[in-house]
């Protein structure tokens, strides 16, 4: 019992349980469903490769890039997908998990870093795929579109500029769009967080002040959002306006679900990536510390020395 439903979309017949929130249901326009099996199957390689030439691989990494591949499959592979077309708290549900939770566990996982030990190195055809990511990640486009200036409007028009527009109902329409939509948010996602944890070479780097600050910067827009679908009136967008007759659903009082879920949703990645770039923080300052140590280790404290001379020059001076 199952019926097409948004031109060509598919939706499943009987209404949500959380037993049927996660079969699997694959189609042709599973796009992001088999990226994420791939990149699964890619990365779990790369680590096997990397340990038959003895080089260890954090176990947390994989754990995390496990995570992100199945959190992007749960939401884009499984009847959540389909449930996603007709009711706008799974939508919305499906868009916070896409642009907040999987960018942030694929990126901990530090997947370009795997891959520029992995691949393999030198010119010719071999070394191509190395050097391509590594001119990639060189180039002006990558430095333009990794600048806050970019991600940060860029992560606020994916909530303003996609629902609070025509542009939502438009991409909702067709299968073409609606993949568009779903990779978008996991892009929009990469790029504004890629430099805040930081744990892979990005075309830009900032201190960690200033990955504080831009984590914190869309948060009350992220928060306003969220109360502004909470509180709205009449419905924001059409596509959710009739859902499935039988279902008993209330479509004003789902999308009220929806903008408490977006609401509920900005709080639990903000505590992970400032607990990331806390600790970060701390380490860098505690490499620091050790660098120092063993510079003074290998010349006897001479800097040291030479600092304790100019001193007593200095005070003798004085004294004279």
């Amino acid at each position: 019992m199952e019926h097409g439903h948004h031109s060509g979309m598919w939706v499943p017949g009987e209404p949500p349980t959380w037993g049927r929130m996660f079969l699997p249901h694959l189609d042709a326009w599973s796009v992001l469903a088999g990226l994420s099996v791939a990149g699964l199957v890619l990365y779990l390689a790369a680590v096997v490769h990397l340990r038959r030439t003895g080089v260890s691989w954090p176990w947390w990494r994989t754990l995390a890039w496990t995570g992100g591949t199945a959190s992007l499959f749960a939401a884009t592979g499984t009847w959540f997908n389909g449930y996603s077309m007709v009711l706008f708290s799974v939508h919305m549900t499906q868009h916070m998990v896409l642009s907040l939770i999987t960018p942030l566990l694929l990126l901990l996982a530090a997947p370009v870093t795997l891959a520029l030990r992995t691949l393999p190195r030198g010119r010719g055809p071999a070394g191509a795929p190395r050097a391509l990511l590594l001119e990639a990640l060189h180039s002006r486009f990558a430095y333009v579109v990794a600048h806050p200036l970019f991600t940060v409007p860029l992560f606020l028009a994916s909530l303003y500029g996609v629902y609070f527009t025509p542009l939502f109902d438009a991409l909702m329409s067709n299968p073409v769009g609606h993949q568009f939509m779903l990779a978008h948010f996991v892009v929009t996602g990469l790029l504004f967080f890629g430099p805040i944890v930081a744990q892979d070479p990005w075309p830009r780097t900032l201190s960690h002040p200033g990955r504080m600050l831009e984590l914190f910067l869309p948060v009350p827009f992220h928060a306003f959002f969220g109360v502004a679908i909470m509180m709205a009136g009449s419905l924001v967008v059409d596509s959710f306006a009739e859902p499935p007759a039988g279902w008993g659903v209330d479509p004003l009082a789902d999308q009220a679900v929806a903008g408490g879920i977006v609401w509920a949703f900005g709080e639990l990645p903000t505590v992970l990536v400032l607990s990331v770039v806390f600790f970060s923080w701390a380490r860098s300052d505690e490499r620091r510390a050790r660098t120092l140590d063993r510079a003074a280790d290998r010349d006897g404290g001479a800097e040291l020395a030479a600092y304790n001379a100019r001193l007593r020059a200095l005070s003798e001076q004085q004294r004279a």
